[in-house]
């Protein structure tokens, strides 16, 4: 078959997959296999070959990330059921004042808590940074809604252990220690610069209260400041996607207070940040040709995941007790279900793309530059998302498109990692669940929502795949 042919069927299946999602409203899994099938079967594979492709795909992503998203998943589940999110918010507030809260707000968000479903995540920390808002200026509602947009999907896609970052790495073959690193090196800046873009703009004219906010005030019994109160449900409009598995219900039906035993807050996250260490520090000691038995085997991310989940479920069973402890737990499985599948499927679309013979056709026409794959696989991680409203799938299918390219060119593959994540932060709108969940938790007008969702965290794409590049001459 043509090359000519191979390219413009491959467009037809990814756009067709599209297609079914956001116009004829099928689920993405299903739309997804639907997708890879059309490919294998157009590009000459025949019948077995593409199931083999799918499956193939299927399986060997599971392999890679499987573990490692339900390991991720139990764990930040069981830290919310311990309210340690409402602590550490508080902790920040009083360490770094209101002033730079958006700062240190967003950055925790997409560094230290990522291993939190994000809408359990949101519903925990948007009533609080609203709270907040007065606190830090008139532009407090836009700063604190910009800075949880921004820090919530950032961390999904650009670093470990985020869904997004985790699947990433397990598509294209990254360490998963290297892609802590490099993530956290790249999510930093990123972050700090977009908020601080983003809280110019608005100082300078941009957020008109009276439009973008959603009418009504009360008053926070802890703090004696006003903030803005929806005082009714804003109207979504049908094509909202809804929030998924029912997360965010589950999160909202938990008493507000419930009895819990006093431990610090470094201890309930302890676990966690440990096993982050040891996988960081496997991937230096690796880089530095350092080798021991015992440090592989205890920084293999799967080993020192479990060890953090195993900790985090002492900690919270001694905190809590051990039947919150499991309705945690079966929380967790639920939510993991949907993440895992949809995972394994963007698995089996990038390799029957793979196996089309895709990344031969690429390959001739980006050898000269590093440059050029990186802006094409940003470009079309953020076409799909504008298109499918889901950040994980986009990022997983243009790292699928451009992955076969990167050993013909030389390109380590953690970049294309990290241009597909960037790329598929562009342009959150309303097909996604955080735009209509911030709309309403931080009492935002639609056209409020726009700016400091839309806006905010494309600002936030941009920064990163600008940052990603000169990444490209030194790696």
């Amino acid at each position: 078959m043509s090359d000519t042919a191979i390219i413009i069927n491959t467009a037809v299946a990814v756009l067709a997959a599209v297609l079914l999602i956001v116009r004829f409203r099928l689920n993405p899994v299903i739309s997804l296999i639907i997708g890879a099938a059309y490919l294998g079967l157009s590009t000459g594979m025949g019948a077995e070959g593409t199931v083999k492709a799918i499956t193939t795909g299927f399986g060997e992503i599971m392999a890679e990330v499987g573990l490692l998203i339900a390991f991720g998943v139990l764990t930040g589940s069981m830290l919310q059921e311990a309210g340690a999110i409402q602590r550490l918010v508080s902790t920040l507030l009083k360490t770094f004042g209101p002033k730079r809260m958006p700062y240190a707000l967003s950055l925790t968000l997409a560094t230290a808590l990522q291993s939190i479903f994000l809408d359990v995540l949101l519903v925990i920390s948007a009533p609080l940074a609203r709270n907040l808002a007065p606190r830090i200026g008139s532009m407090g509602t836009a700063r604190m809604a910009t800075a949880l947009a921004i820090g919530l999907e950032c961390g999904i896609v650009l670093m470990v252990p985020g869904v997004g970052t985790v699947a990433l790495a397990g598509l294209l073959g990254v360490p998963l220690g290297k892609m802590l690193i490099f993530g956290l090196i790249l999510i930093i800046p990123t972050v700090a610069l977009s908020v601080a873009i983003m809280s110019f703009v608005f100082r300078h004219g941009w957020w008109d209260a009276a439009k973008d906010e959603q009418p009504g005030m009360f008053v926070d019994e802890a703090t004696g400041a006003q903030a803005g109160e929806r005082t009714q449900e804003p109207a979504q409009p049908a094509e909202a996607v809804q929030p998924a598995v029912g997360a965010t219900q589950t999160a909202l039906e938990l008493p507000e207070v419930q009895q819990r035993r006093h431990i610090s807050l470094i201890v309930l996250f302890m676990p966690l940040i440990g096993a982050l260490v040891l996988i960081g520090g496997g991937a230096v000691l690796d880089v530095a040709g350092i080798e021991n038995p015992v440090v592989t085997f205890v920084a293999d991310p799967v080993i020192a995941l479990l060890a953090g989940l195993i900790g985090t479920s002492l900690v919270t069973r001694y905190t809590v007790g051990r039947n919150r402890v499991e309705r945690s737990i079966a929380t967790g499985f639920r939510e993991s279900g949907q993440i895992l599948i949809l995972t394994g499927v963007g698995g089996s679309l990038a390799a029957t793309i793979s196996a089309a013979g895709l990344g031969d056709i690429l390959g001739k026409y980006f050898t000269a530059s590093t440059a050029a794959p990186l802006l094409v696989v940003w470009v079309i991680a953020a076409a799909l998302h504008i298109a499918v409203g889901s950040v994980s799938i986009s990022a997983i299918t243009a790292a699928g498109i451009l992955a076969p390219v990167a050993p013909a060119i030389g390109l380590d593959p953690v970049l294309i990692a990290l241009a597909a994540g960037a790329g598929s932060l562009f342009a959150v709108h309303v097909t996604s669940n955080t735009f209509w969940l911030l709309q309403s938790l931080m009492g935002q007008s639609t056209r409020g929502t726009l700016k400091t969702c839309s806006v905010g965290v494309s600002v936030a794409s941009v920064v990163a795949i600008l940052l990603i590049q000169p990444l490209a001459l030194i790696v």
